[in-house]
């Protein structure tokens, strides 16, 4: 039996390929320290655990759910909204929850893009805007972004492109994988380009309250409810990435329009995970207050394994990963690799968010303190003994 046409235009996720290899050195002994993965290592919170605990004996908590999730969910995202953004959202009718944001990347393309439509993915990116478009047979359109424009989008050089074809626009602020902040203007900018192209501008923001001291949600812009839709997650923020939790947020007639997909694809999401997000959505400032500290302090401390590897980096940008910048004329997969079998320490390579991510590699906060400073060590160590 032969495989659908379209998968000949995508790939094997790079980590799911790259963990195979990672988890093969594991078995033969070498003690390989993970900084590739964005997954945090850390729990959630405690009452969002105990919550879904005890959620497990409710009547019907093995039961199908609704397609739009308990309406004590997405009151709980709404009111997240207005907490962290000073946003005001219908939870009947403008907020969708999903099984985690990446499902939203399907479910948002398959609702409005038809073969052959225009997508504009930013370069360097999260790989799966441009694999999933090419799923729903829609063209990646690439849109440069670099260290000198602080990673934001050329909206005069855009303009100069033929638009005629773009149905949809992909942004991810704070930026993944740079770490970049949008501003309001950038972001107000971005919305009246959309308007005015009639664009489909889609945020994506699962980083916005991780070391980011002035969260932004592109909804927050006037005018953006009419031709812009945001992305959000508990993943990172409350360390649930494997909960599969996340949700949309927009206009009541575009929400509508992904839910005449998302219904069609699961039937509805389990219980429990509901109510332990329900919890975790409530947490107060404490919280994030400790959860920035251990970030904080794990970044200094990739600061340092970083400034022993060479090139240079961004000291003011959000989000859980350091973005380094290697020295002139590295490649940066050959060197990912060469630190991966002499170091025994996984990083990722930037090509694998675009050529704009040649020649720098991508450093996680996701690992405790401890392996970090191993990881130094092993650096320090190498370099010694090669002197």
């Amino acid at each position: 039996m032969t495989a659908a046409n379209r998968l000949a235009s995508v790939q094997e996720y790079y980590f799911s390929k790259k963990l195979q290899e990672v988890n093969e050195m594991k078995s033969r002994g070498c003690d390989i320290i993970n900084l590739g993965i964005g997954s945090p290592d850390l729990l959630p919170p405690n009452e969002a655990i105990d919550a879904l605990s005890n959620s497990l004996l409710d009547n019907n908590s093995n039961g199908y759910q609704s397609y739009r999730g308990l309406l004590e969910l997405r009151e709980a995202m709404a009111h997240f909204y207005a907490a962290h953004f000073s946003i005001s959202l219908d939870p009947l009718t403008e907020v969708l929850p999903l099984m985690g944001s990446k499902e939203g990347i399907m479910h948002i393309s398959m609702a409005f893009l038809n073969p052959g439509d225009h997508v504009l993915i930013p370069n360097p990116g999260y790989p799966t805007y441009e694999s999933v478009s090419r799923l729903v047979e829609a063209v990646p359109v690439f849109y440069d972004l670099d260290e000198t424009s602080d990673w934001l989008p050329n909206l005069d050089h855009l303009a100069q492109m033929d638009l005629s074809k773009v149905k949809l626009m992909w942004i991810n602020y704070p930026h993944m994988p740079s770490g970049a902040k949008a501003s309001v203007k950038i972001l107000t900018d971005l919305v009246a380009f959309a308007q005015k192209h009639n664009i489909l501008l889609v945020n994506d923001n699962p980083y916005s309250l991780i070391l980011n001291d002035q969260p932004l949600s592109l909804i927050s812009i006037p005018g953006s409810r009419h031709c812009c839709l945001e992305l959000n997650s508990i993943s990172k923020t409350f360390n649930m990435s494997g909960w599969r939790v996340g949700m949309v947020v927009g206009d009541k007639i575009m929400i509508d329009h992904i839910l005449k997909v998302k219904s069609n694809m699961d039937s509805g999401m389990f219980y429990g995970l509901q109510k332990g997000s329900i919890v975790a959505l409530q947490s107060n400032d404490q919280w994030f207050d400790t959860l920035n500290k251990t970030y904080n302090d794990r970044r200094q401390l990739v600061w340092q394994l970083a400034e022993k590897l060479g090139g240079h980096f961004q000291k003011d940008n959000a989000g859980m990963f350091v973005w380094l910048k290697l020295p002139e004329g590295t490649q940066s997969i050959e060197f990912s690799e060469r630190i991966l079998h002499d170091y025994h320490i996984f990083t990722t390579p930037g090509d694998i968010f675009g050529s704009q991510g040649k020649g720098y590699l991508r450093l996680s906060l996701c690992l405790e303190a401890a392996r970090i400073k191993e990881a130094i060590h092993r650096i320090k160590h190498k370099l010694k003994h090669d002197s």
